[in-house]
């Protein structure tokens, strides 16, 4: 096979690394920039990964106490401003990066900045370390730039479409689909053939990202300065370590919280004895929800019969960077962050509670 040919096999496959790992919104980079993306943030607590980077039972406890160290600041990171964002990203990477290096070996270390490659897909090309090692002259990297440019404001546009409904999401997918490979096919033909050949030494064995299943921040524990437990035995998220958990945050005069109570309910009622644990977080919106009193007469109105916090001062909001009732987390039996829902989940027939339900059974089979 050529160096031609096998270079566009291993970018085609490449390709659909970064998109599986699903991160927090995606952070937009100076031009001059390497891309602000939580990559080894994100990578860095999934059990395949572990194993990929042959890590010991020790090692694996010591990575978990660094993430701890990241995580609050990380999570509510994405709703902050994205320039903020950005600067964010790249400055807890550092720190996590900083800490791994005195946890892992260098040969693991190694292993680590080539999947942080690889999960970058086409882009790891203008990263600086990459343009030195792969000898890029200017003109490469601004022509590679402006294909990058180019592809965003196509998959924006197209991402636009779907949320004003003039696209259906499954067309824009293909769409999206064929202008990657046309990426992917710049890339090749923007390389020359010495620089081809260095790719491979720069990304290493290909790792299969579709593994990865943990990208998200563990749980924030509970706050309760400010907050007090009405209803149910007072849980930390560490107590709740190998049960999976829906947390939700809401407000009992919402009339968009009061339409997803019935799914609370059937969860609890569903998978309890099986290993679910649903909690409610009420925040106040408006003065009466202010009230402990109105709040726990809520609470018995509406039939909830699991652990609810009423959180008065916000502590748990802010804490969970939350921004709207009601919202939804599922937390896996390790006590990370694994899917959320904003909003009613069957608003105007979107399938939301059962795709929820779905995701239940599977965090309790694992």
């Amino acid at each position: 096979m050529s160096i031609r040919v096998g270079l566009i096999l291993f970018v085609a496959a490449m390709g659909t690394l970064s998109a599986s790992l699903m991160s927090p919104p995606a952070v937009a980079a100076e031009p001059s920039a390497a891309p602000a993306q939580p990559y080894v943030l994100q990578m860095i607590r999934d059990d395949s990964v572990h194993a990929e980077l042959q890590l010991s039972t020790d090692q694996v406890e010591q990575v978990y106490d660094a993430i701890g160290e990241v995580d609050p600041r990380w999570w509510v990171n994405r709703i902050a401003p994205l320039e903020k964002q950005g600067n964010e990203i790249r400055e807890l990477t550092a720190m996590l990066k900083s800490r791994l290096s005195s946890i892992l070996s260098d040969d693991q270390m190694n292993r680590l900045e080539q999947l942080e490659k690889q999960a970058a897909g086409t882009r790891f090309v203008v990263h600086p370390d990459a343009v030195t090692a792969l000898g890029l002259s200017d003109r490469q990297v601004e022509n590679l730039k402006e294909t990058f440019a180019a592809t965003d404001k196509e998959v924006a546009k197209l991402q636009k479409q779907v949320a004003d409904k003039e696209l259906e999401a499954t067309e824009a997918a293909a769409d999206v689909a064929a202008i990657q490979a046309r990426e992917r096919q710049s890339l090749v033909g923007e390389l020359t053939r010495d620089q081809q050949a260095k790719i491979g030494a720069l990304l290493g064995k290909t790792f299969d990202f579709s593994k990865v299943k943990r990208t998200y921040p563990r749980a924030p524990e509970f706050v309760l300065d400010g907050a007090e437990w009405l209803q149910g035995e007072p849980v930390t998220m560490e107590d709740l370590r190998g049960k999976v958990v829906a947390v939700y945050f809401y407000a009992f005069q919402c009339i968009n919280c009061q339409r997803n109570f019935p799914h609370y309910q059937a969860w609890h009622e569903d998978m309890a004895d099986k290993g679910l644990v649903v909690i409610g977080i009420q925040r106040p919106e408006t003065s009466a929800e202010r009230s402990r009193e109105r709040v726990l007469a809520a609470v018995k109105k509406d039939g909830f019969e699991y652990p609810v916090l009423f959180d008065e001062e916000s502590g748990n909001w802010n804490a969970w960077g939350n921004t709207m009732w009601p919202t939804t987390y599922l937390i896996d039996k390790e006590g990370f962050i694994r899917r959320w829902w904003q909003g009613e989940m069957n608003w105007q027939g979107t399938p939301g509670e059962q795709q929820m339900r779905e995701s239940i059974e599977q965090l309790l089979a694992e």
